[in-house]
């Protein structure tokens, strides 16, 4: 890590910035030992690695162009300067040209007394700024899968990471609620469905209608062979099978606003709508704004005019119009067919113009996954090249896709792992776990219940965010559940443990240090670990990954635990500063879990 940042503006204590004072100390030290002013920039400050002694390091090989001495002598010399000179610098050691710091066990007390125990500790003000997060971008052709599964996930955790560090988030889904996939569906269901609905299936909407998904892919492929058999190409057959021609002459009803096909795809819709929803609140995310591209396919036609009169596109002669982008390393693109049609980058710029126009954000997110990485660089370079001021705030938080241990999924083939019946089948998982430890026999059904969606969502949940976003990962559902390890449900137990310690011992607030003022070394390393947090949400918020965020709470809860079979047990400790100091440091760190384990989506609970 780089301590070398500037200092928030909001003033709270991180471990991350309060070594700042050592920049100014170290320039003090070399204008006296050299003779010579330095700027901030010149004092590289990092963590002590651990296997050394101290807690900040200065990196002194950009000095020795001043002291013209080695690294060992110079760091040697401002070394002693700074135990001589500064009161909280109480040793120095050496390594090469690094220079370790110990600092007073006396300063990170009274700055754990004074900052990381305030109610406001890691709580950043507005910094004025609006910010747009799009995730989910559904199909309505389908029920979410496990690759929707961490597309929500992402999103939404993207989404609380940035309210967190100031910003003003708007949540937006747009819903690909069009085109031949669509069709699909509904012609599939015209002939196989006798009328089926949602309740008299009992299937959930977005089930029902993926059933018929299937079956028009099946049927279709039937009539592909059949083809194949008379003589065609296969190439032949998939154009000329007489279901894939129904299915594109009701996309061109549907366009012309023919009234039976408009019906049937409005009902068929709104039995999607209403499945996604139940999804989405189990998995516990939320939109403040949808879109639907039933209403803004049609739009860019505008731009593409303003881009013809730019100078930035050109028509062919057949008439349709192209954008050259190969002075830029990429290629020549499509942005409007002959026909006048629009195509899917033609419909991007149109929306994300409207975007704009609607919320007027400095910055924009789309959470796509990584097979569109080609088609945000053209949608966001053509932005820049038509002038939009605001192109340069837009960002695609690119994602890997999803395997699991018995291999990729397919959802024409019906093979997808159904976002519901996965999340169904973490929470079984998760009480049947937890019955095994036998630590429920005293909860009410209804808390049972509750309790194992907590550790079945924060299962799922946290085994997909602590991977950095652009990775694909591999799921195990087993592996996610795990009441060790780096897993979510270790986290909240630790949490619940922390709150049966201060259940136990009457808890109340109140500041205090050690007696004798001296700490174990483990709990110098809480206090230095806790202060983090608001560099920690910095530093997610800005990698617009929630990863480093997931994995610095696992870290905080596997230093908890060591701390708890360290110390003597708190709660039989006679009472004093000391038991109090230790369950201040314990009150915090459930704290941060709680609200760090929030801003990822998931729940701690009160008792496990």
């Amino acid at each position: 890590m780089n301590f070398g940042l500037p200092p928030p503006d909001f003033g709270l204590f991180s471990y991350f910035y309060a070594m700042n004072f050592i920049i100014s100390e170290a320039q003090k030290a070399i204008l006296e030992l050299y003779k010579e002013e330095v700027a901030e920039s010149l004092i590289n400050i990092q963590e002590t690695r651990k296997e050394f002694e101290g807690q900040v390091t200065i990196v002194v090989f950009p000095i020795t162009k001043i002291s013209k001495k080695s690294p060992e002598q110079t760091a040697n010399e401002i070394g002693e300067y700074l135990v001589a000179n500064v009161e909280n610098v109480t040793k120095f050691n050496v390594v090469k040209g690094f220079l370790n710091l110990s600092i007073s066990e006396s300063y990170f007390l009274n700055q754990f007394n004074d900052e990381i125990l305030a109610s406001d500790f890691g709580v950043y003000p507005s910094n004025g700024k609006k910010v747009m997060v799009e995730y989910s971008s559904p199909n309505t052709n389908k029920p979410l899968h496990l690759g929707h599964v961490r597309n929500n996930l992402l999103g939404y955790s993207v989404s609380e990471l940035l309210k967190a560090y100031g910003y003003d988030v708007v949540k937006v889904n747009l819903v690909n609620d069009r085109g031949i996939h669509i069709c699909k569906s509904m012609l599939a269901w015209q002939k196989w469905g006798n009328g089926e609905t949602p309740e008299s299936s009992g299937l959930k909407g977005d089930h029902l209608v993926g059933k018929y998904y299937v079956i028009f892919d099946k049927e279709y492929k039937k009539e592909i062979e059949a083809l194949k058999a008379e003589g065609q190409t296969e190439e032949e057959a998939k154009k000329n099978a007489p279901l894939i021609k129904e299915a594109q002459q009701m996309l061109l009803k549907w366009e012309q606003g023919d009234e039976a096909v408009v019906s049937l795809w409005k009902t068929m819709n709104e039995w999607v709508y209403a499945g996604f929803n139940v999804t989405y609140k189990n998995l516990g995310v939320d939109f403040d704004k949808f879109y639907y591209e039933s209403n803004t396919y049609l739009l860019g036609k505008d731009t593409v005019d303003e881009g013809l009169a730019k100078g930035v596109f050109f028509k062919k002669e057949d008439g349709s119009v192209w954008i050259d982008l190969t002075a830029d390393g990429l290629d020549q693109k499509l942005v409007l067919r002959a026909d006048g049609t629009s195509v899917y980058i033609t419909q991007d710029l149109g929306t994300a113009e409207m975007k704009h126009d609607d919320f007027n954000m400095d910055e924009s997110i789309y959470v796509v996954g990584n097979e569109q990485d080609y088609h945000f660089k053209v949608l966001f370079l053509i932005l820049e090249k038509l002038g939009k001021s605001w192109a340069k705030g837009l960002y695609h938080l690119s994602y890997g896709m999803v395997d699991l241990p018995n291999g990729k999924m397919k959802s024409r083939e019906g093979t997808v792992v159904d976002a519901d019946e996965l999340i169904e089948s973490m929470v079984t998982t998760a009480r049947e776990k937890t019955e095994e430890l036998g630590k429920t026999n005293d909860f009410s059904e209804e808390d049972k219940a509750a309790l194992y969606q907590s550790i079945g969502l924060g299962a799922l949940k946290y085994f997909l965010l602590k991977v950095e976003p652009k990775k694909r990962l591999l799921f195990n559902p087993a592996e996610s559940i795990d009441f060790q390890g780096n897993t979510g449900p270790f986290i909240q137990y630790t949490h619940a443990r922390i709150k049966s310690l201060l259940a136990k011992a009457e808890y109340t607030a109140k500041s205090t240090i050690p007696k004798d003022g001296e700490m174990l070394p483990v709990e110098l390393e809480m206090i230095l670990l806790l202060a983090k947090y608001p560099a920690e949400i910095e530093i997610a918020a800005k990698a617009y990954s929630p990863a480093s965020l997931a994995n610095y709470l696992y870290e905080l809860a596997k230093l908890f635990n060591k701390f708890y079979h360290e110390v003597p047990p708190i709660v039989k400790t006679e009472a004093g500063e000391t038991k109090q100091f230790r369950l201040n440091l314990s009150k915090k760190t459930a704290d941060i879990i709680h609200s760090g384990m929030l801003i990822l989506g998931i729940t701690s609970p009160e008792r496990m």
